[in-house]
């Protein structure tokens, strides 16, 4: 086992070389908070994400880009142009210690500058290389463009994705770049798998990510498909609307200050509604919904303008309380009623903050400490942790090619000739 170094930080032995665009930041974020020592190296001048917006005080600036900041905590910054002689040989010598490399150049750009796989694992036989491209290294395919747009068309997401009666419609809004994000956080998990493996065999190898394969694996185009492949049958867009017999459901509702999810229960689970139904009735809104038996319903026998009926008196009280309320008494009275939380709820929300879910990160040249989202997991053996908040342009120059023997004047020199 190559296992070494502070052993209560999961990766802490390993060292990484980010190549990645907005495409994989997420990879290298995952594996810094878990303890790797990640070098994130960009172009003279900066990556071109740091242009994202939003921005930190709604201030343009390529050091205040809260997109750049969510995604790359947790690593050391340097320039290098790797499209020079001297820009690649410096990069071989960065390699010669590393134990992976992520990048998400178009197919056969690293190659093209002596740096791809093939080139770069004589130089360290044990080294790792995951790359993030559109459609993956083969296939007819493999040349292609994609953005997250394109991802999510070509996934069969968007297909399932808007109100049944209205066009697809894209998950989220651009800025999440959902793609981007499935791809990262399989590039992850692919080089853990490499890393566990070498530490078996003591060989390196090239992790092949295809984004468009991780939106078909992470969205619900993978139940879209099986449906298709076991009952030929197209899963149709639903919106806010849940079939279930044949009779089509509401689960969205309008509270007093937000959206609550919930549903008609009836049949079977007719008595969890009865629930919601005396929750109305205590306060004189249940209407003729207290004489209905929930747990008598035939579904077969219902028709449309019931549903229609019930479902205006539930909205009709629904409107009278807050978001907090009906997690209230959805906890104390045995409901399936939950808000539909925004950001600032989250913030908020006294579990996440007892499992101190949210860390904050300082940033010296804003004066100010940002919240962040921490690990989703947690454990008696390993720390996770934001190490630090992403870095300035080519802000660990200094220090890491000191590692490499060049001295500060051969920096100043680097820099002149636009190197680093």
């Amino acid at each position: 086992m190559d296992i070494k170094g502070n052993t209560e930080e999961l990766l802490a032995p390993y060292r990484i070389l980010d190549l990645t665009d907005d495409k994989a930041f997420l990879c290298g974020k995952i594996l810094g908070d878990a303890g790797a020592d990640v070098i994130k190296v960009e172009k003279p001048g900066g990556d071109e994400a740091r242009n994202i917006s939003p921005f930190y005080g709604d201030i343009p600036d390529t050091e205040k880009s809260l997109y750049w900041f969510a995604y790359n905590t947790s690593k050391r910054g340097i320039t290098l142009d790797i499209k020079t002689d001297q820009g690649q040989d410096i990069f071989k010598r960065l390699a010669e210690s590393a134990d992976c490399i992520i990048e998400s150049f178009p197919l056969g750009y690293l190659d093209n500058l002596g740096l791809g796989w093939l080139e770069l694992s004589r130089v360290n036989p044990r080294l790792i290389m995951t790359s993030v491209t559109p459609f993956g290294q083969t296939g007819p395919y493999k040349d292609h463009k994609i953005c997250d747009l394109t991802a999510q068309a070509f996934s069969g997401m968007m297909y399932t994705t808007g109100e049944s009666n209205g066009p697809c419609l894209q998950f989220a809004n651009a800025e999440n770049r959902q793609a981007y994000l499935q791809a990262g956080l399989h590039a992850a998990v692919g080089t853990m798998l490499a890393l566990y493996q070498r530490a078996m065999t003591g060989r390196g190898q090239q992790v092949d990510v295809s984004i468009a394969e991780c939106m078909v694996v992470g969205a619900d185009a993978i139940s879209f498909a099986a449906w298709w492949e076991l009952e030929k049958r197209l899963m149709k867009r639903t919106g806010n609307i849940i079939e279930r017999g044949g009779i089509k459901f509401n689960t969205v509702y309008p509270c007093k200050d937000g959206y609550v999810s919930t549903m008609l229960f009836v049949a079977s689970q007719g008595h969890i509604f009865q629930r919601m139904v005396d929750w109305m009735d205590s306060v004189g809104m249940a209407e003729d919904l207290k004489d209905v038996e929930w747990t008598k319903i035939d579904r077969l026998k219902l028709t449309e303008e019931e549903i229609n009926h019930w479902e205006d008196v539930l909205s009709k009280f629904l409107l009278t309380r807050s978001k907090k309320e009906v997690q209230k008494e959805s906890v104390e009275r045995g409901l399936i009623a939950y808000p539909v939380n925004e950001a600032k709820d989250l913030l908020d929300d006294p579990q996440l903050l007892s499992r101190e879910f949210f860390v904050k990160v300082t940033h010296p040249e804003l004066g100010s400490d940002l919240a962040y989202p921490g690990a989703p997991y947690k454990s008696t053996l390993i720390t996770h942790k934001i190490k630090c908040r992403a870095p300035l342009v080519g802000e660990h120059n200094e220090e890491i090619y000191k590692e490499l023997g060049i001295s500060k004047e051969e920096l100043v020199t680097l820099k002149e000739s636009g190197v680093i």
